[in-house]
């Protein structure tokens, strides 16, 4: 049983977006432990940028001990809670005074960052020595992927296949033509409202069949679909009936799990009607940061800071230089947009936040 001192005990689940800034924030004042399977922060709205140029990973792929300087860091999955205690893959007892689960998306990547910078260098190497490129799904990875190969290799012949009626389903309609047109603009053939079987190639043809019929003649494929909530470890534990219909844990205005006084949850995993973007992790973070400390202090839990949801901003990259916005009252396209994200995807301000060099 590993337990702290005379300070307060914080239990953070998860080491992605939200959960490494809130351990990070919070670290000088309890007695922190930070819970995540792999060594690192990825930031992973910069994945798609490394494959087409894995330099770049080297800067948003983060050590968690780079910023966390006062705190446990146990590399292990988190497999089940109890009222005091995390419990571990590893065997692992870890008691908590206050938990918060930030588990987001399962994502199944090495534990290490140099086993994932080589990765990186891998799905380069691949995208180098193809000549024609399927990517199947057409939401914001899907076309992002797309919007940087056809950026830094436009000799390439891509093929985005997507099941939806319009790309990026998760905005309006505007951004969803802007994003097409600006995609066809560079040679990206694109295929809406069919599927894609990855098993209907044979003996090694490289042609792979969609559901309308067409056949697709490519040299590599790369699968960019929305990967599951990583809540399915609680349905066997106290908060099992926290969870609502979709997996994701149903919170109070204080990002509190309902029900529960002392347990957190952030991130993509909460109930919340909100896009699912880092930006508002990072939200939810400094909120629950607020309350911890208030709570930590001895503080009235009316003094809480409550968690008010924003009007939505979204933003799709288009290779290197444009951008997809879309904002409440207006959707903008092209340089002005790119400015703001695509040329550094926001990793410098991000690595500011967590207290590293840009």
């Amino acid at each position: 049983m590993e337990s702290g001192g005379g300070r307060r005990r914080v239990v953070v689940v998860g080491g992605g977006i939200g959960g490494s800034l809130l351990a990070k924030t919070i670290q000088f004042n309890a007695d922190l432990t930070l819970i995540d399977p792999k060594e690192y922060l990825e930031l992973t709205w910069a994945n798609l940028r490394n494959m087409v140029e894995p330099s770049f990973a080297d800067r948003s792929v983060i050590n968690h001990r780079d910023y966390l300087t006062n705190g446990r860091i146990v590399t292990s999955a988190a497999i089940s809670i109890t009222d005091t205690e995390v419990l571990t893959a590893d065997g692992r007892h870890i008691v908590y005074d206050y938990l918060v689960i930030a588990t987001g998306h399962a994502d199944h990547v090495p534990i290490t960052k140099s086993e994932r910078l080589h990765q990186y260098d891998a799905e380069n190497k691949k995208i180098q020595s193809a000549q024609s490129i399927l990517i199947v799904g057409g939401g914001p990875s899907g076309v992002e992927l797309a919007g940087e190969i056809a950026t830094d290799f436009p000799g390439k012949n891509v093929t985005l296949v997507h099941k939806g009626p319009r790309l990026v389903e998760f905005i309006g309609t505007k951004a969803s033509d802007k994003s097409l047109g600006w995609l066809r603009s560079k040679k990206v053939e694109v295929k809406l409202e069919q599927a894609v079987d990855l098993n209907s190639t044979s003996d090694g043809s490289q042609v792979y069949q969609t559901s309308a019929r067409e056949s697709i003649k490519a040299d590599c494929h790369f699968l960019c679909v929305a990967k599951p909530l990583s809540t399915a470890w609680l349905s066997e534990t106290i908060l099992k009936t926290n969870l609502d219909k979709n997996g994701r844990l149903m919170v109070d205005e204080y990002l509190r799990v309902k029900g529960r006084s002392n347990i957190f949850a952030i991130g993509d995993i909460t109930d919340i009607p909100e896009l699912k973007q880092g930006y508002i992790a990072h939200k939810h973070a400094m909120v629950v940061f607020k309350n911890l400390k208030l709570l930590i202090d001895g503080g009235k839990e009316s003094k809480m800071t409550k968690y008010k949801p924003g009007s939505a901003i979204a933003m799709v990259s288009l290779g290197r230089k444009d951008a997809v916005a879309q904002f409440p009252f207006t959707t903008l396209s092209g340089r002005v947009p790119g400015l703001l994200k695509s040329r550094d995807l926001f990793v410098g301000r991000t690595r500011k936040q967590m207290g590293l060099q840009p």
